[in-house]
């Protein structure tokens, strides 16, 4: 592939996942769509998908940023439903999908089986948190999704190297498969807990913001390779990382803040856009190497496949769900729970990206030199099941969710939750500014002391406003419409820079500057108001 096909990809894609914001259909199945209907257009360049770049470079930025907008406080309060999901979960589908398709598939090697199922049996992080963000899913179930979105890779990717042992001949054992699952769970953990404090001194100390988001982009690769250096689970490193980092944000310098998370946010659009559609584009690889298998009796294969990691995931996500509850230390620590939530996370499990790295990283041949038994089988299984699940899964998720009348965010009740919040914090704040005054060194002017005061009234009342009447004409908020003429001024403002660049009576050096100052009051002002 060369720059260009790659600008290529990354451009159409960018495009159609901005034009799915339009629209009804979630972006990764616009975008699976899109690339299978590119697999087949005359021009288009082959785009094959290379687990070399997908695991170590594309995945880890994709989990780093899922878990820099996860709340840790959030996942530890439901570690066991994570737990449950993102460990018991995968294995079980390993095992039981793998089983069943070698019930299923004549000649089919039990240990090839079971690369299958670790294959098949990790529901894909970006899908998983772009959906139920945007079907605005009640809390407690998002936090689930997402942490078993988190973890459930290492999981898979380390019952895939036990079971490819056991098809290499490498003498795995149960013994031997409870080790190295072991090895890379608490490896992956240690790595992570040994460099996220340096990690975050460093963040802490660097002064200049260029450098902390140079460093901000490399730690997910070098928590990664870290990890894997000792063969540890460099997803799990990544996430551990990620969810400290995160839940430490507010101790980096503003600018830093300001400037990475734009950065990360252009970071995961790319690669989310860009992979979803990869997935689409491997149709044609995927079918020239069924060889000796025909379509027809393929295609039964793949919907027996998809069926049994649908109903699995059912099997275990019921159970899972009641019980533990009937322990009361549990059902009174997570209350009680109807049937619809467990239905909801059940029919959540779509594939992803994932699952076709690590089936493409399948090897060719054993060590004796004999080919992989049913190795294009195993590429198109995994193939039409993420497919499937983006597909089936995807489109019947959001009628699902509206027909089962699951509780909405009380929006009234988060406005009035960061009010009080908020009216806190001014109080805080109004008391250290009364004692810095008192302070004969922060002595200022009465009106830049009373400016202060203004704007801190101004920030305390903001989200109260947000709460009162409404203007007849308009349909604002007090707020709304403050910041609407907030806007409006400081686009008068601008031009006028702008024209005076113009006639030279500044340069261009000194209209950045100005211009800079109101961005980040703009700036500010848009981020209060979402």
């Amino acid at each position: 592939m060369d720059a260009l096909q790659l600008v290529g990809l990354i451009a159409a894609s960018a495009a159609i996942a901005g034009a799915a914001r339009r629209t009804p259909v979630p972006a990764p199945l616009l975008l699976v769509t899109a690339g299978l209907i590119g697999a087949y257009v005359p021009g288009v360049p082959d785009y094959t998908l290379d687990p070399h770049i997908v695991l170590p470079l594309v995945l880890p930025p994709l989990l780093h940023t899922a878990a820099l907008d996860s709340s840790y406080l959030d996942l530890r309060a439901n570690a066991r439903p994570v737990a449950l999901l993102s460990v018991g979960y995968v294995l079980f589908a390993t095992v039981a999908v793998g089983y069943l398709a070698y019930l299923l598939v004549p000649d089919l090697p039990l240990p090839a089986a079971l690369v299958l199922g670790a294959v098949v049996a990790p529901p894909d992080a970006v899908a998983a948190t772009a959906i139920a963000r945007r079907l605005g899913l009640p809390h407690r179930i998002t936090t689930i999704l997402q942490g078993e979105s988190l973890v459930n890779d290492a999981t898979a990717i380390t019952a895939y190297k036990v079971a490819l042992a056991a098809v290499l001949g490498e003498g795995a054992s149960w013994a031997g498969g409870i080790g190295e699952f072991a090895l890379a769970s608490i490896g992956g953990v240690a790595v992570g807990l040994i460099l996220m404090v340096p990690i975050h001194w460093l963040r802490t100390h660097l002064k200049e913001s260029l450098l902390q988001n140079t460093l901000s982009l490399l730690i997910p690769f070098v928590a990664y390779a870290a990890a894997e250096q000792v063969e540890a689970s460099g997803v799990l490193a990544v996430v551990v990382v990620a969810l400290y980092l995160g839940h430490r944000a507010w101790q980096v310098d503003f600018a830093t803040r300001l400037q990475e998370a734009a950065v990360w946010k252009v970071v995961a659009f790319i690669l989310e856009s860009t992979v979803f559609a990869l997935i689409g584009l491997q149709l044609p690889f995927v079918l020239e190497g069924l060889g000796d298998y025909g379509v027809a009796e393929a295609l039964w294969y793949a919907v027996a496949v998809f069926v049994a990691v649908v109903a699995m995931r059912f099997v275990w996500v019921f159970p899972a769900t009641f019980v533990p509850r009937l322990w009361g230390r549990v059902r009174a620590r997570e209350g009680a729970v109807d049937w619809t939530a467990p239905l909801t996370v059940g029919w959540a499990g779509m594939r992803g990206v994932v699952s076709l790295a690590i089936a493409f990283s399948i090897p060719l041949t054993l060590d004796d030199g004999e080919a992989f038994p049913a190795r294009n089988l195993v590429l198109f299984l995994t193939f039409t099941t993420v497919i499937g699940t983006l597909v089936v899964q995807g489109l019947t998720l959001p009628p699902l969710i509206r027909a089962l009348k699951l509780p909405q965010r009380d929006a009234y009740a988060e406005t009035l939750a960061e009010a009080q919040a908020q009216s806190e914090a001014s109080r805080a704040a109004e008391q250290r500014l009364d004692e810095l005054l008192a302070d004969e060194r922060n002595a200022l002017p009465q009106p830049l002391a009373d400016r202060l005061r203004t704007v801190l009234e101004r920030r305390r009342n903001a989200v109260w406003e947000r709460l009162g009447a409404v203007n007849e004409v308009t349909g604002e908020s007090a707020d709304d419409t403050y910041r609407r003429l907030s806007r409006e001024m400081i686009q008068a403002e601008r031009e006028v820079f702008v024209e005076l660049r113009d006639q030279r009576r500044i340069d261009d050096e000194m209209m950045r500057t100005l211009l800079r100052r109101l961005d980040l009051e703009e700036a500010a002002a848009y981020r209060e108001e979402v």
